[in-house]
């Protein structure tokens, strides 16, 4: 059953009209013809680009039919050339790829599904698409067949004209219009829903983990890497969803195939797509290792040097592959590029990635995750991250934020890359906000920090420094970023043989995701603690520092565990008491929330450290008019230590609703077991 339009639909089709399709269209015509989606919807665009259910339906009919028509199943390949010759010229759409044969001084067109390899192609048209050289291209062609009776090898069939399936008109400035009709959720939507997956199904995370598969399209020598479970969509958007990407699964791959046939001189794949995607990467084989050590200098540089010439090119390098145990396990044992062919697990060229797209976090795809609903024609979008690709925001974050010393000089190129390809997809129009700029910073640093812990266990005296973190501008404040994926099945049962408790939350009892007032209803937990002030003593009336060591003690057990939320502001019954004389306390020159979240921040870093402010997540809510503080701790990936009050390196954990300090020889153990 088709879902109804919504508000999005609605706002698509009156800014992009016809410039938009229906998803789960494509999926119903994609039924029993193996065409690329881009090219089902260069003719769904064409045909069936309307909200009206009558021309739809209409279009779909001559869709169909001229599928049936005109694309060449392999199977009915013989049928068509005796088609073809019978009529003399017939109207093709075909994937095809054209070589130079040398001794022949002729090039020869190939055509996959009607299966010739010996087609008369025009050399102007190869010179006009030089995309036909470099691995073939989806085209509507005339094909007419004239047998010359003074050929010795009769190759009767010629290609009268070519046009290679891709958008008609693309006007960015019409683009970036239309981007402006949108808030960022709902342009976010629009984008999800247009490499054809359902955003209601994705909470902002997700929605950003699937769309920096784009990253490589709008952004030029961008170099990712996606390793993760089966079945979660990795290859989809550079097989499917766009003319600009090409998509090798396993085999060999020669320095011919990449970089330059020096035999013809013919430019490889890297010199003619925007995309070159490895599949199924832990099959690929090198013919040499000169292969990788080019390409390694090739996604350093940009250009590659065969012969005499130094040949720049633009294309994005994308390495995907399914990992071949949970990620916990690698991490945990060995490292997260373990899955890579040999041949590239060298700290040089993996250093050379500039994120790792973590791809145990996407789930599944399953038919609920695809859409029903309308989405940009793939070819339009296509052509939209093409033209982007001119620009470079890597500048951007420079007005806000700086980048902390733990970063080289390829840290900083990868994180600002990333950055970058983040704002042309979402904010094409150049406006964002300071908080988005940070989302997107924090998520870029996570990603190239990730390749940057793995290249700590293959090199660590080359690689020590980890510690990725930014400061804002404007208040000299430094915070550090971390990479999530922690062992969490293994900590707990290994926690649960130190402490001999059963740590693993409930969804009725772990803070996390829950509204404060609810959090304050169901009262304090393993996971959950409350605080009526973090300086005032309501009994004395005056600052009491022993508060402030409590809250960082609360902190640091949660941080030592599995992470939690305290609550500040709210009295052990569970009810508000408010932050007001907090507020004028804690610092001098700004009584409000800003101020107070500016002191809690420093005091954490003073009494925990620098890094253990990276867990926290500091945020306010209006509770009966009463503010409450809400400080929400993620597990630590290492041990985190008190200091500077009664003695420096107390460890406490948070152990059932109490945080306890841990005697040396519990501490040792818990250590041990819970961060083997």
């Amino acid at each position: 059953m088709t879902a109804p339009m919504d508000d999005l639909d609605r706002s698509a089709n009156a800014v992009f009209a016809g410039r938009v399709v229906r998803k789960d269209l494509v999926r119903e015509v994609k039924v029993g013809s193996n065409v690329p989606v881009y090219v089902l919807e260069f003719l769904l665009g064409k045909y069936c680009a309307s909200d009206d259910p009558d021309a739809i339906q209409t279009g779909l009919e001559v869709v169909r039919q001229t599928l049936a028509e005109h694309f060449i199943r392999p199977d009915e390949a013989e049928r068509t050339k005796a088609e073809v010759k019978r009529r003399g010229q017939h109207r093709l759409i075909d994937k095809v790829d054209v070589r130079l044969v040398a001794s022949e001084d002729k090039y020869w067109a190939h055509l996959a599904n009607f299966g010739e390899r010996f087609v008369h192609i025009p050399e102007d048209l190869v010179y006009k698409y030089d995309r036909l050289l470099g691995g073939g291209v989806w085209c509507q062609l005339d094909l007419i067949y004239h047998a010359d009776d003074d050929e010795p090898a009769k190759r009767p069939f010629y290609i009268k004209a070519l046009k290679p399936i891709q958008v008609a008109a693309f006007t960015m400035a019409d683009y970036l219009e239309g981007r402006r009709a949108f808030d960022r959720e709902a342009w976010m939507d629009l984008l999800m829903r247009s490499i054809g997956l359902e955003p209601a199904h994705y909470d902002t995370r997700g929605k950003l983990l699937a769309l920096t598969r784009l990253i490589p399209m709008a952004e030029r020598n961008y170099n990712l890497i996606e390793l993760g479970p089966w079945g979660t969509g990795k290859s989809f958007v550079y097989r499917e969803s766009s003319p600009n990407a090409i998509l090798i699964s396993g085999g060999k791959v020669t320095i011919a195939q990449l970089f330059v046939h020096m035999g013809t001189g013919r430019v490889g794949l890297l010199g003619t797509w925007d995309v070159v995607a490895f599949d199924e990467v832990a099959g690929l084989e090198m013919s040499d290792s000169t292969v990788v050590n080019m390409l390694k200098d090739y996604m350093e540089s940009g250009s590659f040097a065969r012969g005499k010439e130094e040949t720049p090119a633009e294309a994005s390098i994308v390495l995907i592959g399914n990992t071949s145990k949970p990620h916990q396990e690698l991490v945990r044992t060995a490292h997260l590029f373990a899955d890579l062919p040999q041949a590239m697990i060298d700290p040089a060229f993996i250093d050379r990635l500039h994120f790792y797209l973590p791809g145990w976090e996407a789930p599944k795809l399953e038919q609920r995750l695809f859409t029903d609903h309308y989405g940009f024609v793939s070819d339009y979008f296509a052509e939209a991250l093409r033209q982007l690709r001119k620009q470079s925001f890597v500048r951007a974050i420079d007005t806000e934020f700086a980048l902390g010393d733990h970063l080289s000089a390829r840290d900083e190129k990868a994180v600002r890359k990333t950055v970058s390809g983040l704002l042309k997809l979402l904010h094409p129009h150049e406006e964002w906000t300071r908080a988005e700029l940070r989302d997107y910073l924090e998520f870029a640093l996570e990603g190239r920090r990730r390749v940057k812990e793995q290249l700590k266990k293959l090199a660590a005296h080359d690689y020590a420094k980890t510690s990725f973190s930014y400061i804002e501008r404007d208040t000299g404040r430094e915070y550090w970023v971390e990479v999530p994926e922690q062992p969490e099945e293994l900590d707990a049962e290994l926690a649960e043989e130190a402490t001999g408790e059963e740590i693993a939350p409930t969804a009725a009892d772990d803070g996390a995701g829950r509204d404060t007032e609810s959090l304050m209803a169901a009262g304090e937990n393993k996971w959950v603690e409350f605080k009526a002030s973090a300086c005032y003593d309501h009994q004395t009336g005056n600052r009491n520092k022993d508060l402030e060591f409590a809250v960082a003690k609360t902190i640091a057990g949660f941080a030592n565990a599995h992470g939690g939320t305290l609550l500040i502001g709210v009295d052990d019954d569970g009810q508000p008491v408010g932050l007001d004389n907090d507020y004028r306390l804690a610092n001098q020159k700004r009584r409000d929330r800003d101020g107070y979240e500016n002191w809690l921040t420093t005091m954490v870093a003073q009494v925990l450290g620098k890094v253990a402010t990276s867990l926290l997540r500091v945020s306010f809510t209006e509770v009966d008019g009463h503010d409450v503080c809400r400080v929400d701790v993620r597990p630590a990936g290492a041990p985190v230590f008190m200091r500077g009050q009664r003695s420096d390196g107390d460890f406490y954990v948070r152990l059932n609703n109490s945080t306890r300090l841990l005697t040396t020889a519990d501490a040792v153990e818990y250590v041990r077991s819970h961060w083997p």
